[in-house]
């Protein structure tokens, strides 16, 4: 199973795993599960840090290593593909990095884990 996380998944992850469902967790810890963040998540992380709507307590590089070598997280590029889909949503979510990662999800077939309840309205697969 490939999942793609949506950015508050990934910082619960590495902060407050307690936020997370047991089963979206022990789902995220299998090794039958492929995870993966998009690049967007990064850049979602270090705009909403520099503007001081998050608090980091390290680096967003350190966070993205730490995934990488203790759950084997991949980094999903961003593809013009995953871009021109973007013509394809409906207008149901108006936050720009939350219809990439379906985009994404949708055009790698992967299972986006996210409570964001809006993007369940959408064509993808989700988990939570």
């Amino acid at each position: 199973m490939k999942y793609l996380l949506d950015t508050h998944v990934f910082l619960w992850l590495n902060f407050a795993p307690e936020k997370l469902p047991d089963p979206v967790l022990a789902s995220c810890k299998s090794p039958e599960t492929q995870l993966f963040i998009s690049h967007v998540t990064p850049w979602e992380i270090q705009i909403k840090h520099q503007i001081g709507k998050l608090r980091l307590d390290e680096p967003i590089s350190t966070m993205i290593k730490v995934q990488q070598e203790d759950n084997q997280m991949q980094l999903l590029p961003i593809h013009l593909s995953h871009i021109y889909a973007l013509r394809d949503l409906p207008a149901i979510h108006r936050d720009p990095f939350d219809r990439l990662l379906i985009s994404q999800a949708k055009l790698e077939n992967m299972v986006l884990v996210t409570a964001d309840q809006k993007i369940r309205q959408y064509d993808v697969e989700v988990v939570w």
